[in-house]
């Protein structure tokens, strides 16, 4: 008996069919696929924006201990030397609140997606300062590289700031305690790039599973962790995302047991 001859189906024939089928146009399921992903950018955006305040709480509150303490500190002493150094303490911790509250404000104020020249140095100091209590807390060593000389990018600041905290936190994640993380800042070889590198002595990832990471939903994590971050799956392919609508380019090097490299590379400002 004669097989029938299998029949291949296009993308485009089948996104007709299934819209016929739902009675829907092809125009129609085109633009409500633009707002779902529309939605969910600002979905991404606002849990971003709740990881930065969440992250700040934290850093808020040490800050405020410190405060506390140091005050404390010069009302029992009456010697000048203690208060002196009491309110050295203070002032350091007042300048430091000063800094979390400046990266707070910026990144619920600026809601443009708009690309101007941005300081990826500066946009890495500000990162790290919401981060550094807990790289302390977990013993990680951080070491920054900022090549002189380095051009500014032509970026969305607040978007490309969620991609280094998502990148961070996974960092620190995955180094556990006791750890290295370098970032680094340079100019690409080709002149028309700045590169922004976020190097861990993790556990790394294997060889199989680095072609799926920047899939939507997918996770090597469980859950959180104990410091309550955990992952959704969506973390790296928002992060992608967020690169190629900058005509960037992010790729990633790992090792199992030496660690994992991400580079971001995006074009320079004119």
């Amino acid at each position: 008996m004669t097989q029938p001859t299998p029949q291949s189906v296009s993308p485009i024939t089948s996104h007709r069919s299934h819209a016929a089928t739902t009675g829907a146009s092809e125009a129609e399921l085109i633009e409500q696929i633009g707002q779902l992903k529309a939605q969910l950018r600002q979905n991404q955006a606002m849990a971003s924006l709740g990881e930065l305040t969440s992250t700040a709480t934290h850093e808020f509150n040490n800050v405020l201990m410190t405060v506390i303490n140091y005050a404390r500190l010069g009302i029992r002493n009456r010697d000048d030397a203690s208060r002196d150094k009491a309110l050295s303490k203070i002032l350091e911790a007042s300048e430091r609140a000063a800094r979390i509250t400046s990266t707070i404000l910026a990144q619920a104020r600026n809601r443009s997606d708009a690309m101007e020249p941005t300081d990826l140095v500066a946009l890495v100091q500000d990162t790290m300062v919401l981060l550094e209590r807990e790289m302390n807390k977990y013993r990680v060593s951080v070491a920054t590289e900022f090549a002189e000389g380095t051009a500014k990018a032509l970026a969305a600041g607040n978007q490309i700031q969620r991609v280094l905290l998502n990148l961070l936190i996974n960092a620190r994640q995955a180094i556990g305690e006791g750890g290295q993380l370098v970032v680094a800042v340079r100019n690409s070889d080709d002149g028309e790039h700045v590169e922004v590198m976020v190097r861990d002595s993790g556990c790394g990832i294997a060889q199989e599973t680095l072609p799926k990471i920047f899939q939507p939903f997918f996770s090597t994590k469980s859950g959180p962790d104990e410091s309550g971050k955990g992952g959704t799956g969506l973390g790296l392919s928002a992060c992608k995302e967020i690169i190629d609508s900058h005509n960037g380019k992010i790729r990633v090097e790992s090792s199992v047991g030496v660690g994992t490299a991400f580079t971001i590379r995006l074009p320079k400002a004119s």
